[in-house]
């Protein structure tokens, strides 16, 4: 089966995780992990785990290096500086260089306007709202009507100024 025919099967399996009640939203998670769904885990949590492990299972899971990384996250101490408590790559003194080969079927996500939006890497572009596009610039000029750097849009890549993303020319 070719790659985009996958692509469109996952898209489909995803979008039809919502339409499920949350005792077949169980099931569903049963099959998948053989192991049953933890109870006190809302539905829409139970969406999104079912969902991973479904692109993982159709795409590959996470590398040696990303499990690496998020185990320093998780084990990180929760910071005070903003309030955020969130750690940085640079607070984990990790490169984002390393985010220019996303893998397809990698998930990126940003907030924008005040919706989430999550792109999928394909072999040959990016996957958003039902188009292709052939670079993250276009995804972020899609998004928000101004040209960005698509992977400072998409926190893969930050300016100079301690992290912050801004619009740009457009230009990668």
């Amino acid at each position: 089966m070719s790659g985009s025919r996958i692509e469109d099967e996952i898209a489909r399996e995803l979008a039809g995780l919502a339409e499920l009640e949350l005792e077949a939203l169980r099931r569903q998670w049963r099959r998948l992990s053989g192991r049953p769904a933890p109870e006190h885990i809302t539905k829409q949590v139970l969406i999104r785990m079912i969902a991973y492990r479904i692109q993982a299972d159709a795409f590959g899971d996470l590398d040696g290096q990303s499990i690496k990384l998020l185990r320093q996250i998780a084990e990180q101490p929760a910071k005070s500086k903003a309030g955020t408590g969130a750690p940085t790559l640079e607070s984990l003194n990790v490169s984002s260089r390393g985010a220019k080969s996303l893998a397809p079927g990698t998930v990126i996500g940003r907030e924008h306007g005040g919706t989430m939006h999550h792109v999928m890497v394909l072999a040959d572009g990016f996957a958003w709202n039902g188009a292709t596009y052939r670079s993250l610039s276009e995804v972020a000029f899609a998004i928000t009507g101004t040209r960005w750097n698509g992977p400072r849009f998409f926190g893969l890549r930050t300016s100079g100024k301690a992290g912050v993303a801004s619009p740009t020319d457009g230009s990668q």
